[in-house]
């Protein structure tokens, strides 16, 4: 049985990252193997390993190593054995996998499409981290799946969830790393509202300032040290990148107008700070299966999901005009890619998608 290749992730200095190999574990009764086709990099990841102790990343898919840690991904893989009812070899699944060659998962089946890992060390953990749906043959769309539909679901969730709040009154919705997939997905739904009751501004690099005005999803775009160039007029802050000076600046620029500040990701986890002694609202996680949780109370079953897929294939429709796929050949070139997005040297026009096998 072949051993298992992986990516060591250290859990307390996610720059640096080491390949690793392990013995495959023999399958038990209802499990089944996958062996990971291909996955995308993005800033996502980046806060999947800087929140992995605080929002419970980590948890997903634990090694033995002390202080070592997997970074989830999303991806596909194909079964290559099956000791389980509900999966046959030669299947193909889209989801949440480990950097790693192969993932061992005991599905249980969850409609006609999906299957849900229910190994008892996911029991627990936010139910959509823990589905797998089928797919097809290897399509040309996977790579823009991989990349998109995970951002542009917290994309679209954020919107919702701001339309759900009536926009907390705000006359400007301001969104913190707007290069970001995420940060531009947002813009992208904000900005097509018609009579919208707010203007949207995107914050971002110098580097990416003009990238974002010729997207057009902003009425304005400012850079970080712009911030105190912002209108003074109720405001809501959408936080994708987690830098603490740029958070105090604008909540000091905005004291006493900004109706809520929403932190989402930490592209610039390494100027994260605990938001003490902010003017203003305490900063609000937000935390995109909540929201999943609550569509499905209010609307039923399967809603929302579809609501995603159609967004997702909005802004996939589109990004084809502004994305540059760049493909990376192995498991280990998926090292220095993760470590541009950890150190906010990647371009925010190229995606990163890493072929395993």
């Amino acid at each position: 049985m072949p051993a298992v290749t992986r990516i060591l992730t250290d859990q307390k200095n996610i720059t640096r990252q080491k390949t690793d190999t392990c013995d495959a574990e023999a399958l038990r009764d209802g499990q089944v193997r996958l062996a990971i086709e291909s996955f995308a990099l993005t800033a996502n990841n980046v806060t999947y390993a800087a929140t992995g102790f605080d929002i419970g990343y980590w948890k997903f898919f634990p090694v033995a190593e002390e202080g070592q840690g997997l970074v989830p991904v999303w991806g596909f893989a194909r079964v290559v054995e099956s000791r389980s009812e509900f999966l046959e070899t030669g299947e193909r699944l889209y989801g949440f996998y480990p950097m790693a060659s192969e993932l061992v998962i005991e599905p249980v089946a969850h409609g006609r499409s999906a299957v849900r890992d229910g190994a008892p060390h996911r029991d627990g953990l936010p139910e959509v981290y823990n589905l797998y749906s089928r797919v097809g043959p290897a399509a040309a769309s996977d790579p823009y799946q991989a990349l998109m539909q995970p951002l542009i679901a917290t994309s679209y969730l954020l919107f919702d969830w701001l339309s759900d709040n009536n926009w907390f009154g705000a006359e400007q919705i301001i969104v913190g790393s707007a290069s970001s997939k995420t940060g531009l997905g947002l813009c992208a739904f904000l900005a097509e509202l018609v009579d919208r009751p707010y203007k949207v501004v995107g914050l971002t690099g110098a580097g990416n300032a003009a990238f974002v005005k010729e997207l057009g999803f902003c009425d304005a775009v400012l850079t970080y040290d712009e911030v105190d160039h912002l209108k003074q007029v109720d405001s809501v802050y959408v936080d994708m990148a987690g830098n603490a000076a740029v958070k105090q600046a604008l909540h000091q620029r905005l004291d006493g107008v900004l109706k809520h500040s929403s932190a989402v990701g930490l592209s610039h986890w390494d100027q994260f700070a605990k938001p003490d002694g902010l003017a203003g609202p305490k900063p609000q996680f937000f935390f995109a299966p909540a929201q999943i949780a609550k569509r499905k109370a209010d609307w039923g079953k399967g809603v929302i999901e579809g609501k995603i897929t159609e967004a997702t294939a909005q802004i996939v429709a589109d990004a084809a005009r502004w994305l540059t796929l760049e493909q990376h050949d192995g498991l280990g070139e998926a090292m220095q890619p993760f470590a541009d997005l950890a150190a906010g040297r990647a371009d925010p026009k190229t995606g990163h998608i890493v072929r395993v096998g």
